[in-house]
């Protein structure tokens, strides 16, 4: 992959997502408890950093601190932490909004301790997520989903810092709850009142130093 992509191939994304309660996991995904922690895992994992790689990470928020702990383990390989850190709002973690902010708010500031990772803000339209919107007749305003994913994006912001958080579109996946241009117009809502600079850092400079990508901008 690396000599077919000619300069083009950054990382790798392995699904780790899991959970106790099947209903949250793509069967077409086989993962385990503790697949961060195994043997074999780790193994390849310990790959990317000499070939220059970095790892996507899709976990659901009780696994924040087996991430952190991988992480820790290899400190030289940046990695970054998809939609906002597995929010589930669904299955055995339905009702129970205060209890799922509380564990996932300290996970993610275990992690933010680790230098070499950053974290993508989106990937809130998922089913699972349970935010409700994919359930609705009519798709939600662009002010309306601004409100309800306010207090988690702006609390992944406080936690790593701008420069150290991208949006993301995570379409077509999120797109049986909303709009993709509705969905960029919510995240721009939501940091109105954040400086240019800061903009440029959330909305594509992170993204760019964390993939490495050449741009035309300064």
């Amino acid at each position: 992959h690396v000599r077919a992509g000619d300069g083009r191939f950054r990382g790798i994304r392995h699904i780790a997502a899991w959970n106790p309660d099947g209903s949250l996991l793509n069967p077409a995904y086989r993962t385990s408890e503790h697949l961060l922690a195994s043997p074999e895992f780790r193994a390849g994992f310990a790959h990317l950093e000499p070939l220059g790689l970095s790892f996507d990470a899709w976990i659901l928020f009780p696994q924040l601190p087996r991430l952190a702990a991988l992480a820790r383990a290899f400190p030289q390989t940046s990695i970054v932490l998809n939609h906002c850190g597995g929010i589930v709002l669904t299955g055995r973690h339905a009702q129970r909004r205060e209890e799922v902010f509380a564990a996932w708010s300290a996970g993610l500031m275990e992690l933010a301790a680790c230098t070499n990772v950053m974290v993508k803000l989106g990937g809130l339209g998922m089913p699972l997520t349970g935010f409700g919107f994919d359930a609705r007749e009519q798709s939600p305003s662009s002010a309306e989903l601004a409100e309800a994913w306010r207090p988690w994006i702006e609390h992944c912001i406080e936690t790593f810092g701008p420069a150290r958080c991208m949006f993301e579109s995570n379409f077509p996946a999120d797109k049986s709850s909303y709009g993709y241009g509705i969905g960029w117009n919510a995240m721009k809502r939501i940091v109105a009142g954040a400086s240019p600079d800061e903009k440029a850092d959330l909305f594509w400079r992170s993204a760019a130093r964390f993939y490495r990508l050449r741009t035309l901008a300064p």
